[in-house]
């Protein structure tokens, strides 16, 4: 047994080490059962298994990125690399707009700062307010992460009732056996990238480490850009003993971004690499305190406490939206100045406790699976924006009088949950669960518009979310599952908030509410395929969207309001086969073809825009690629090929609007290899080999507005050891 653990150590494969027994002449050792537990994947991807760390996954669909494993650009956080061969997923990429943190959906779903996801660290939420502001700033660096793991909208009942599921970066353990480790890893690239990643872990009879600091700083693809950025992370844990695990973390994140902002189609389509606007600035510290506790009451019991404080900030300084994009940022001759800018302001606060417990118990002849747990979760949060900025260009956050709004919200969240997996047989399981929701949030401060207008708003909501998952067995590594679970998303404070002069807000906003369904087979043969293939169904209802309307004037604005119901359905389907390893099973080289396709059907099903296309809702994405490894060099080529879509409900192709239009099709070409020589490792890639032009995202707001250009022909090289 010891030599099939050895020869795959990133299988997830349950191993029961059967109670054994030794004999002396005058007693009898019993010894206790032990279940030992990896992930098994294939290269790098793979699916979760039935339970984890007090969490059910069974009958989900999920994937797991075993990042090491990857060549990809992680200096720079090149999503479409590293979580490419996730189905369906759309990316936002706003590294030329001034954010390294690229926003993801699947399904048709928003992908701006991935608003439609649970996003998490090692288990806890790392957005400032699951339900009041779900916008992911801060994401950790890739070369700390270990794995990422995904499940899809049935994660509602464990996580969160976010139609998009589950996003969540595991960071690196410590080694074991050694009391001092040093990782380094440095690159260097096009635009003036420069990232140093360094780590420091270690284990010390009952006490462990892991701690990183990263550098990065990055001139970016287009005049007017300029990151810098600093994170870190910490973490200390005392092992008491083989029940008890207590630890605690701390991440932090400090950058300064200046943003060029964004184009009209017009000047896309005469120089994507074109910037006019040269005084927008963007600052977003984060902080993460983090303790948590682990318990094993007994082989069959287990209990998991995680309690997490963020203390947060983003502040902003630009010429804002007025006009639109096509408004060029100029000095007044009558002044000799340019004109002020705007300046906007959020301070966000969150305490978010998480207890889970675990039990496995017999039930007649089958062992069955328990788990239930409670979350608590109180966040404020403090906007202030439209203040009168100065006339200068540098990072400037004073204002002249009083902010345009001043809001203070609050949120205060319980919701008990629990799961069951009844053991059918050793075949079939069936996975039962429910969650109960209660939402309390308040609004006070003023808005002026047309006159100071002040807001004391309260509000409760008590939702209860039902959900369902079967899973059946076809061989040891490959399964049927299906599951439908509900979704409720409440409106946030940003749909409250308007922006500038070009966006408006319904006072009659309704929180969303809705469905998902999967149906799909998955697994694995030997280790030269991977496979999952499946159908979804997602009902979206009271959809909070933008429309495209006209003033009085005769100008055009968007109206953020509830457009209506939509579905999205379709086909997620990733595909993995090694050729060599399926040739000669005994080689220690692979040559493997991937494929990882999506199609979404996202449409409006009532209202004055039934039968559109969703905004956003990209209809195909398919990512192709070729991986060649063995014991010291691997490389991937990646062609992505994403479909187009539509900036708003009324599917304008074109519009002065900066948020509406088209979202044209395109396909780009990515290479990345890496050289490993015992503690040391060289790697360097192309990305966006064709240099194409093109763009994910439309936006009424920052890093815009306008067309936010994603990045051209860019090189990257970079060494790394571990000492």
């Amino acid at each position: 047994m010891s030599k099939l653990l050895f020869g795959l150590p990133f299988f997830l494969l349950p191993v029961i080490a059967r109670g054994q027994r030794s004999t002396d002449s005058t007693r009898i050792h019993y010894l206790k059962n032990v279940t030992i537990s990896g992930i098994r994947t294939i290269r790098g991807t793979g699916h979760l298994p039935e339970e984890r760390e007090g969490i059910i996954y069974s009958g989900k669909k999920n994937e797991v990125i075993i990042v090491d494993s990857l060549d990809a650009n992680k200096a720079i956080n090149n999503t479409r690399q590293i979580l490419g061969r996730v189905p369906g997923l759309n990316i936002a990429e706003t590294e030329t707009g001034g954010f390294t943190a690229n926003g993801i959906a699947t399904r048709g779903l928003n992908p701006s700062q991935s608003i439609e996801m649970n996003t998490r660290q090692n288990g806890y939420n790392i957005s400032s307010d699951i339900y009041g502001y779900n916008e992911a700033y801060y994401l950790p660096p890739m070369e700390a992460v270990s794995r990422i793991e995904m499940v899809r909208g049935a994660a509602a009942l464990q996580f969160g009732p976010q139609f998009g599921g589950l996003v969540n970066y595991v960071l690196n353990d410590p080694p074991k056996n050694k009391p001092f480790e040093f990782t380094t890893s440095q690159t260097a690239g096009s635009f003036g990238l420069f990232n140093s990643f360094n780590s420091f872990a270690g284990t010390i009879k009952k006490w462990s480490y892991y701690s990183f600091i990263q550098y990065r700083t990055l001139q970016g693809y287009r005049p007017n850009s300029h990151q810098q950025q600093l994170s870190g992370f910490g973490r200390v844990q005392y092992n008491a003993s083989d029940k008890l695990t207590v630890g605690v973390e701390y991440t932090l994140l400090r950058n300064r971004i200046k943003m060029p902002g964004g184009l009209t189609d017009s000047m896309f389509n005469a120089d994507p690499k074109a910037s006019f606007r040269a005084r927008n600035w963007l600052k977003s510290p984060w902080n993460i305190v983090t303790g948590y506790l682990n318990y094993t009451f007994s082989p069959a019991t287990s209990l998991n406490i995680k309690s997490s404080y963020l203390f947060s900030s983003r502040s902003l300084v630009w010429r804002n939206e007025d006009g639109g994009p096509g408004v060029l940022d100029t000095i007044d001759p009558s002044t000799g100045e340019y004109i002020p800018r705007e300046v906007e302001k959020e301070a966000m606060h969150n305490i978010t406790t998480e207890i889970r417990l675990l039990h496995h118990y017999k039930l007649g002849n089958t062992s069955n699976t328990l788990a239930g747990g409670l979350r608590h979760s109180y966040a404020w949060f403090k906007r202030q924006g439209g203040g009168e900025g100065t006339t200068g260009s540098d990072f400037d956050l004073s204002i002249q009088g009083e902010y345009e709004y001043d809001l203070d919200f609050t949120t205060t969240n319980i919701a008990p949950f629990i799961e069951n997996i009844f053991r059918v047989n050793k075949y079939f399981s069936v996975t039962p669960g429910v969650r109960f929701e209660h939402l309390r949030s308040t609004a006070k401060g003023y808005i002026t518009d047309d006159g100071k207008v002040t807001t004391d708003n309260k509000r409760n909501r008590t939702i209860l979310l039902f959900g369902i998952g079967t899973e059946y067995k076809t061989s040891r590594y490959t399964n049927l599952y299906a599951n439908i679970s509900q979704a409720y998303r409440p409106i946030d404070y940003a749909q409250l908030t308007p922006i500038g002069t070009t966006s408006k807000i319904d006072p009659n906003l309704k929180d969303a509410d809705g469905f998902n369904a999967d149906l799909g087979y998955r697994g694995t043969v030997s280790n030269f395929l991977n496979f999952d293939i499946g159908l979804f169904y997602l009902a979206y209802n009271r959809r909070i969207g933008t429309v495209l309307l006209t003033n009085p004037d005769g100008e055009p604005y968007t109206y953020r309001t509830n457009v209506a119901n939509s579905v999205h359905k379709g086909l997620e389907s990733y595909i993995e086969f090694n050729i060599l390893k399926y040739l000669h099973p005994a080689t220690k080289r692979g040559i493997s073809i991937f494929d990882s396709f999506g199609y979404t059907d996202a449409k409006y099903t009532s209202g004055e825009f039934k039968n559109n296309r969703v905004e956003t809702a990209v209809k195909y994405i398919n990512r192709v690629g070729i991986i060649y490894n063995d014991q010291h060099f691997s490389a991937t080529f990646q062609v992505n090929n994403v479909g187009d879509s539509y900036g708003d409900a009324t599917n304008a192709k074109f519009s002065t609007d900066p948020v509406a239009g088209y979202i044209p099709a395109y396909t780009v070409f990515d290479l990345s290899a890496t050289y490993k020589l015992g503690r040391y490792a060289c790697k360097a890639g192309i990305n966006n080999i064709g240099n194409k032009a093109y763009f994910t995202r439309r936006t009424d707001e920052y890093p815009g507005p306008g067309i936010i250009p994603s990045d051209g022909r860019s090189f990257y090289i970079g060494i790394s050891g571990r000492f």
